[in-house]
């Protein structure tokens, strides 16, 4: 009970220090671009007066902050049930595959049917579950293989990737526009196709919470105890392939975000579902939200996309577990 209560008390500290960084940050970034702005202004702007600069930051880096928000939870929150379903704490939606097959989905709605772009998410969350299908039978034989499942999906990555860039030459080729344009561009129509997919998953998520401390037990105990182990993998995979497609159907495919979030949570608050979600909710969106802000910061009056900054950041970080998860096997 001690240690139960101490987990508690880490967490919610945890998470106050988190919302206090987030609230700076969001400060931050609301003032980082081309309009320069006090802080007074944007006050008087938002909730006294009209102005003409504030009208502009309000429609252009709002959305984008709050994206990055809802994003970098929905991402994280992704990753980390799905370590939990394949017991690989290399998994990470990007680097297995599903984002791969929600942005290629997605990317045939915006082509083709550019009017449903309210139900692209939906879309997207077929394609990336029939990725997951995909990956899971081929990588299962008898048990899961923890190194299959990370090929596998690799290679399933690829294929998406590169019938993407297909679908790309092919619609420029007949003069359709088609473009990703990552955390830039966005506007309160993408906030709010966002928020009910990301509302709705992050809820699942913490419903299912507890759940997810049950597969931590091998196979035949989980049985033991009368649980349905396929049922359940399958109802948390509904829910983590939700909150992958949703944010990867409007902004691509950022990666190793869902990979980086779990693994610092864990070595900060511990292995406690219950409390891990609500951590990486917020862990998840200040990160992306810095990744993009610092984006913003290196190369002034260039972007640098936040994909771009997770990339350089996570790219060392896998490949450091990856060794760690082999040192562990050998051992």
């Amino acid at each position: 009970m001690n240690k139960i209560r101490k987990d508690i008390l880490k967490g919610s500290a945890g998470c106050i220090i988190l919302m206090i960084l987030i609230f700076i940050l969001i400060l931050i970034a609301i003032k980082v671009g081309s309009i320069e702005v006090t802080y007074k202004e944007i006050f008087e702007g938002l909730f006294v007066k009209f102005n003409r600069k504030i009208y502009t930051i309000y429609n252009l880096r709002f959305p984008r902050i709050i994206v990055a928000l809802l994003g970098g939870a929905s991402l994280s929150l992704s990753g980390l049930l799905f370590q939990a379903i394949l017991r690989n704490p290399l998994a990470d939606p990007g680097v297995i595959g599903i984002c791969g097959g929600a942005s290629f989905t997605a990317l045939i709605i915006s082509t083709f049917f550019p009017s449903l772009y309210f139900y692209t998410p939906i879309i997207a969350f077929i394609g990336g579950f029939l990725a997951f299908i995909l990956i899971y039978s081929l990588a299962w034989k008898e048990s899961l293989d923890p190194t299959k499942i990370i090929l596998i999906g690799i290679a399933v990555a690829s294929i998406f990737t590169g019938l993407s860039e297909i679908l790309k030459g092919m619609a420029n080729r007949t003069g359709v526009l088609v473009s990703v344009s990552g955390l830039t561009q966005l506007v309160w129509e993408d906030v709010k196709v966002l928020f009910i997919y990301s509302i709705i998953g992050i809820i699942g998520a913490i419903i299912i919470a507890p759940a997810c401390n049950i597969l931590e037990l091998n196979d035949k105990t989980v049985r033991g105890l009368g649980v349905n182990i396929n049922v359940l993998r399958f109802i948390i995979s509904i829910v983590a392939v939700l909150l992958a497609s949703g944010i990867t159907a409007v902004v691509g495919v950022i990666g190793f975000l869902g990979l980086i979030v779990p693994h610092i949570a864990r070595k900060i608050i511990g292995a406690d579902h219950r409390i891990l979600v609500p951590f990486c909710t917020l862990l998840g969106g200040f990160t992306l939200l810095l990744a993009d802000t610092l984006g913003r910061l290196i190369a002034i009056p260039n972007e640098i996309p936040a994909a771009i900054i997770m990339s350089v950041i996570g790219g060392p970080f896998f490949i450091i577990l990856l060794k760690r998860s082999d040192n562990h096997a050998k051992h």
